[in-house]
């Protein structure tokens, strides 16, 4: 049996047993890839039953040399660990080799922010009397007053608002769907839009329902939407270097520097874990001092 008939196995699995998305099953399968590709360069005719520990870390030392990041290298490795722990769950393996190797620490960096006022200014730069003009404004908007990912923004679906209600469905990793919701200003402009210059696009077949559209009648890609918001940072002058992501960090800081929960912002966000919310925490120690005096009992 060759490895290609094991990443089939195990790419299948990430997806109907583990409900994965397209693009995280992709990724999984990418990492091992990259681990079968480094054998066949160092021309090692090795199953996966075979592969020990150290192989693995000169291929982690071969993935280093290449100049991937260390966050890249625990991804990958991550990817590696999930795909033994699929060969061992299938009796494919009798041991796993991954169970010792460590991942290199991570420097956990704190996100880029933008204030209230320069996001005012970059959606204040949307020019209306382009076609694309209301689309954009209403994106942003949507992007700033949910704290969406790109992708679950490019996919958002028209069936999956409900702006009477103050809220949106969001499909996000894993397909996991998640409530939002969302503010009056955004709700507005999604409506405009829809009302205006949507309805002059012709829809392409199978894409009815997504809610923002190209010009020709198709969703918009994550890479578009990086594209709008670098245009209008360079448009304002804005030195920071941005992307639709500093919409998202902006949003939880801006809830947390408010007084949030950090559970409702987690639950918003859509993260599985607490831990990768309270990385905002460190955005505003002022707010986190102010609220230990406010509510400790020794305070």
């Amino acid at each position: 049996m060759n490895w290609q008939v094991y990443l089939k196995g195990f790419h299948s699995f990430m997806k109907l047993e583990r409900s994965l998305s397209s693009h995280s099953s992709e990724a999984y399968l990418h990492d091992v890839e990259k681990l079968v590709q480094f054998f066949s360069l160092r021309r090692v005719d090795v199953q996966p039953k075979d592969v020990d520990l150290e192989m693995l870390q000169a291929f982690l030392k071969w993935v280093n040399e290449l100049g991937m990041s260390a966050g890249s290298q625990a991804r990958m490795i991550s990817g590696i660990k999930a795909f033994y722990k699929y060969l061992l769950l299938e009796n494919l393996v009798q041991n796993d080799p991954t169970q010792l190797l460590e991942s290199p620490k991570l420097v956990r960096k704190l996100p880029d922010v933008l204030s209230i006022e320069e996001i005012d200014s970059i959606i204040a730069a949307v020019d209306l009397s382009l076609p694309e003009g209301q689309r954009n404004k209403a994106l942003l908007e949507t992007l700033y007053s949910c704290g969406l990912r790109v992708s679950e923004l490019v996919n958002l679906k028209i069936s999956n608002l409900f702006l009477k209600d103050g809220f949106i469905k969001v499909i996000g990793k894993g397909d996991k769907e998640r409530l939002v919701p969302i503010g009056s200003v955004a709700a507005k402009q999604i409506g405009i839009y829809r009302k205006d210059s949507r309805g002059s696009v012709s829809v392409m077949k199978g894409f009815e329902d997504f809610l923002f559209l190209n010009r020709r009648g198709k969703s918009l890609s994550r890479v578009m939407v990086f594209m709008i918001i670098q245009k209008l940072a360079q448009k304002i002058g804005l030195k920071k270097h941005i992307s639709p992501h500093t919409f998202r960090h902006s949003f939880a800081t801006h809830l947390i520097e408010g007084g949030a929960d950090l559970r409702a912002i987690q639950e918003m966000l859509g993260h599985s874990s607490i831990t990768t919310t309270e990385i905002y925490t460190h955005l505003d120690r002022q707010f986190l001092r102010d609220t230990i005096i406010q509510f400790h009992p020794r305070s």
